[in-house]
């Protein structure tokens, strides 16, 4: 069996989910040809780099511009003219992973990403390849441009997602409320006590992980300088080299500051709270872990939409302003009754199961 599990590159969550689906069907699918392919990577190399770079502009410097074109894209009446521009967009950039999957023929398609499940679905409904094609939809909402005829399985983190896929025409057994696949290290069981002695923090003492996602960006410094009295705090500034020379160089007591780290799931673990964005993925992992979120700087659209349902859940605050992440922050400290219910509460989201349902159902 040819199993194919298609990402982009464009926003670190489809590729997270890519990558733990791969190392489960590795492990477990022995019998497959399994592969892990980047759509980007069979794509113009203009439309790559403009694909990444424009996603990245948007989000970090025109975020009204997003939330326009979020929307637009989101409306019923504008569907069919936003399906043709997705499909002519496609075509001419995407040849050569339109060539590669005819001349392959896998057995299944998974994706973690919109564009690979249009250019699939096409593909099947002009007959020339007979893949099935599963979409595991890496937010808890979902936007239409994950919806495309042709798909047999769409896989989606929430019954909230399901309910909208519902809505717009997807039978009820092509839907599986089986969560995001997230790496099985988030699902491990952790000793607290021995993760701080690995971090040389207090063990007894309440513990805020600050995170914002593989570019550091964000009020991360604001937001250190509000805290670092109340609590200590593991800070990760991934790839922001300048973040973290200005953190390490004010050597704020009870802080510990870290660039880009391969272990989050240990600083997790270590951990009371974290503070971060509403990435889908991040969401999971959390949810995995069981460590109670509060969300700053979400990105209009997708991460607006992921704080929406979480709230029909009752996990998760969001700070308007850094005052009001203060008092939030403190609020959970001061009540721990407060911070175990909000654990509490994600168990209904939590999916251990997710990469394992997914193999199981296609191998």
């Amino acid at each position: 069996m040819k199993i194919f599990i298609v990402h982009a590159s464009a926003g670190a969550g489809h590729e997270r989910s890519a990558q733990a689906i791969y190392n489960y069907f590795k492990e477990h699918c022995v019998s497959s040809d399994v592969r892990i392919i980047d759509v980007l990577d069979k794509t113009s190399p203009p439309f790559k780099k403009f694909y990444s770079w424009g996603y990245l502009f948007l989000i970090n410097h025109a975020t009204w511009a997003w939330l326009v074109s979020f929307w637009l894209t989101s409306l019923e009446c504008l569907k069919p003219i936003n399906d043709l521009l997705n499909f002519l967009i496609d075509r001419l950039n995407a040849r050569e992973f339109s060539e590669f999957l005819i001349r392959e023929n896998p057995d299944h398609v998974i994706t973690t990403h919109f564009m690979p499940s249009e250019i699939t679905a096409y593909l099947k409904k002009k007959a020339v390849i007979k893949s099935k094609l599963t979409t595991v939809v890496t937010d808890f909402a979902v936007h239409p441009f994950w919806i495309y005829e042709g798909t047999d399985i769409y896989v989606v983190a929430s019954d909230f997602a399901k309910n909208q896929l519902m809505s717009a025409g997807v039978k009820e057994e092509q839907v599986k409320e089986s969560g995001i696949p997230v790496d099985a290290k988030f699902f491990l069981k952790y000793d607290r006590s021995a993760l701080a002695d690995k971090f040389g923090v207090a063990k007894d003492k309440f513990t805020c992980l600050l995170v914002t996602g593989s570019f550091g960006l964000g009020p991360i410094e604001e937001i250190v300088e509000l805290l670092y009295k109340d609590m200590q705090i593991l800070v990760v500034c991934a790839r922001n080299k300048a973040l973290y020379q200005r953190l390490a160089e004010k050597n704020y007591p009870g802080v510990l500051v870290f660039g880009f780290v391969n272990n989050i799931e240990e600083m997790m673990a270590a951990s009371d709270i974290i503070i971060t964005k509403p990435g889908g993925l991040t969401i999971a992992e959390v949810l995995a872990i069981g460590l109670a979120p509060v969300f700053i700087s979400p990105i209009p659209g997708q991460e607006t939409k992921n704080i929406e349902v979480l709230q029909r859940y009752g996990i998760g605050d969001t700070a308007s302003s850094l005052s009001r992440l203060k008092e939030i922050i403190l609020d959970y400290k001061n009540r721990p009754d407060k911070l175990a219910k909000i654990k509490n509460n994600m168990l209904s989201l939590r999916k251990p199961y997710a990469a394992k349902d997914l193999c199981h159902a296609i191998c």
